[in-house]
C-alpha cells in the first residue's frame, strides 16, 4: 500500500466532489473545482519540463492559488517549496538557490524582490505570476494564462509513491531556513497523526470522508508556514471545508468564522489569538459555531486563555506540541504534555532520563519523522540520531519528566540564555512578563554580560491604555512567578514586536533591538 498525499486527495475529490473543499477571500471552490484547477496546472508544469522530483517554490500569501500550485506539483511527483513572503533580497537569493528551484508561483505584490534575484539563480528558469501587476520580470506567464487550454483530467499522470518528497522550509528561531523533507507516508501519519483519524489503506479515504459530517476548519496562519498545510490536509482528508484569509486580522477572522461557520480555528500561538480578543474586546459578538482554538508553533500563554474564555467560555484550548521536524508530539493545556510511546527525553548522552530526577533533557521522537534537511548532512546527522537501532530526531526543545512520565516543556535549547552557568528559557520569562496587565507582547533574549556571561533581557510592548511599568514594578511583579536570576536586567519599549508571518517569535531581531538599546544606555 502507497500513501502517497496526491492519490489520497484525489480519493476524496471522487468520494465527495461537490462538496465545498475551499473558501478563500470570499471565493469558494467545491473539491472537483480545485481538483480541475490542480490537474489543469499540473499539466502545464509537464509540458514545461518540470517534473518528478523537480523543486518549485510557492512565494505568495494565502489564497486558492497556494492549494491548486501544491497540488499540481504534489500529483507530477514535483516538490512544492513553501518561500516566506517577509523574506527580502539576501534571504530570498540563499532559500532559491539552497532549495534548488527550477519553477516559481509568486504573487505579483513581490515581484520586484523575485526581479532583484533572478541574475543570482539560473537554475530557476520558470516562472508564474499571480494576480494584477504592469511590471513583471522577464519571462514571466500569468497564473491563468498558463491554466487556460489545459485539461483538467488526470490523464498522464505518473504513478506515485509513498516516498514522494515534501520538503517544508522553516526559518525556526535562528539563523537562515532549512529546507525539512518528509518522505509523503510519513507525514501523513507523523505531521498529521493520519489525518482525522489513521487511515488502514489508501482507498478508505473516499468513503471514510463520505461517511463524514463535513468540519469547517479556519486556517488563519499563512499557508507558507507548515502548522497551515498539515491542518488544511487534515481538513481535506476528513472531506471537510478550509477557509483562508490573505491577510489576518481580528476583524476579518471573527467575519470569516461568522460566514463560514468556521467549528475549529487554527493560530500560533499569543501573536494571533491577540488579535481575535482585541476585536472582541471593541465589539463583542457571538461566535456559535467555533468551538476550538488549536494553536501549533507557538504556545498559549495563560492570560491570552483566560481572555479568549471570557469572550468565548465554552471554547476547548489546545496547544499542539511538535516541530517541523518531528511532527506532531502531543497535545495539551499547558506547558505539560502527554505524549505517546515514540517520544522519549534525552539527556546529552543520548539517553532516556530518569522520571521523577529533575534532569533537563532535549525531546526526542522515533517512528513517523523527516528524513533530514535538504542538502544540509551535516546538520541531519547531528539532528536525527540512532540509538539502539532505531532512529530518532532530537527536537532542540528541553524538557524535565515527572515519574509518571508527563512530559514538562521549558523551551528551545538554541535559544537558552546562560547566566552565570544557570539556564534560562526565554519562553517561561515571555509567559511570566506577560501576567503584568501593561504587557501587550514581550520577547526575551540573553545579551552579554562581564560578569555572568549573559543576562536576561527582555522587549516588551505596552498595552494601547497602559503606561510602561518600571523596572522595580516588573520585578515585584515577576517575583513570587520566576527567580531572581530569571528577571529581566534590561527591558526596552518597542511600538510593536516584530514576528514572523506565522506568530513566532523573532529571536534574531530581538537580540539586534536590545543590543542597540544597550550601546545606547
Amino acid at each position: 500500500m502507497e500513501f502517497n498525499l496526491a492519490d489520497l486527495f484525489e480519493h476524496i475529490v471522487d468520494a465527495v466532489g461537490e462538496r465545498e473543499a475551499l473558501y478563500a477571500n470570499g471565493n469558494v471552490l467545491t473539491y472537483r473545482e480545485l481538483d480541475r484547477r490542480a490537474n489543469q496546472l499540473a499539466h502545464h508544469f509537464t509540458a514545461t519540463g518540470i517534473g518528478v522530483g523537480d523543486h518549485v517554490g510557492c512565494h505568495m500569501r494565502n489564497g486558492p492559488e497556494y492549494l491548486e500550485t501544491m497540488l499540481a506539483l504534489l500529483k507530477i511527483r514535483a516538490v512544492p517549496i513553501n518561500v516566506n513572503f517577509r523574506y527580502v533580497r539576501d534571504e530570498l537569493r540563499y532559500l532559491y538557490d539552497n532549495a534548488d528551484l527550477v519553477g516559481l508561483v509568486y504573487d505579483t505584490e513581490f515581484a520586484g524582490r523575485v526581479a532583484a534575484v533572478l541574475p543570482d539563480v539560473p537554475r530557476l528558469r520558470h516562472l508564474l505570476a499571480v494576480g494584477p501587476g504592469e511590471e513583471l520580470p522577464t519571462g514571466t506567464l500569468r497564473y491563468e494564462q498558463a491554466l487556460a487550454g489545459r485539461p483538467d483530467d488526470r490523464a498522464g499522470f505518473p504513478e506515485r509513491s509513498a516516498d514522494d518528497l515534501m520538503i517544508i522550509y522553516t526559518g525556526g528561531t535562528t539563523g537562515m531556513p532549512k529546507g525539512v523533507m518528509w518522505r509523503h507516508e510519513d507525514l501523513l501519519f507523523g505531521g498529521m497523526s493520519g489525518g482525522v483519524q489513521p487511515l488502514a489503506r489508501p482507498a478508505d479515504a473516499g468513503p471514510r470522508a463520505a461517511a463524514t459530517t463535513p468540519l469547517v476548519m479556519f486556517a488563519a496562519p499563512p499557508l507558507m508556514h507548515g502548522t497551515a498545510v498539515l491542518a488544511t490536509f487534515i481538513t481535506f482528508l476528513g472531506g471537510g471545508k478550509v477557509c483562508l484569509v490573505r491577510d489576518y486580522t481580528g476583524d476579518g477572522a471573527i467575519r470569516v468564522i461568522q460566514e463560514q461557520g468556521c467549528q475549529t480555528m487554527v493560530i500560533v500561538g499569543d501573536a494571533m489569538a491577540t488579535p481575535l480578543i482585541e476585536a472582541l474586546d471593541a465589539d463583542p459578538r457571538p461566535l456559535p459555531s467555533l468551538h476550538i482554538i488549536a494553536s501549533a508553533g507557538a504556545l498559549l500563554t495563560q492570560p491570552v486563555r483566560d481572555r479568549l474564555h471570557a469572550h468565548l467560555p465554552d471554547l476547548y484550548i489546545v496547544d499542539s506540541f511538535g516541530s517541523t521536524e518531528t511532527g506532531h508530539s502531543g497535545a495539551g493545556a499547558d506547558l505539560r504534555f502527554t505524549v505517546n510511546d515514540t517520544t522519549t527525553v534525552l539527556d546529552d548522552a543520548l539517553r532516556p532520563v530518569i522520571p521523577g530526577s529533575g534532569a533537563v533533557g532535549q525531546v526526542a521522537r522515533r517512528g513517523h519523522i523527516a528524513m533530514g534537511y535538504y542538502r544540509d548532512p551535516d546538520k541531519t546527522s547531528r539532528t536525527f540520531v540512532v540509538l539502539d537501532g532505531a532512529r530518532w530526531v532530537l527536537s532542540g526543545d528541553l524538557a524535565t519528566v515527572d515519574k509518571d512520565g508527563t512530559v514538562n516543556f521549558l523551551g528551545r535549547g538554541c535559544i537558552c540564555i546562560n547566566s552565570g552557568g544557570e539556564k534560562i528559557h526565554p519562553e517561561e520569562v515571555e509567559a511570566a512578563l506577560k501576567t503584568h496587565p501593561a504587557v501587550a507582547d514581550a520577547v526575551v533574549a540573553g545579551l552579554p554580560d562581564p560578569r555572568w556571561g549573559q543576562k536576561v533581557a527582555a522587549v516588551l510592548q505596552i498595552q494601547p491604555t497602559a503606561a510602561p511599568p518600571t523596572q522595580q514594578e516588573l520585578e515585584n511583579h515577576l517575583a513570587p512567578l520566576i527567580a531572581r536570576y530569571k528577571l529581566p536586567r534590561l527591558v526596552h519599549v518597542v511600538p510593536r514586536i516584530q514576528r514572523s508571518p506565522s506568530g513566532k517569535p523573532d529571536y534574531r531581531w530581538a537580540t539586534e533591538t536590545l543590543a542597540k538599546c544597550s550601546l545606547t544606555t
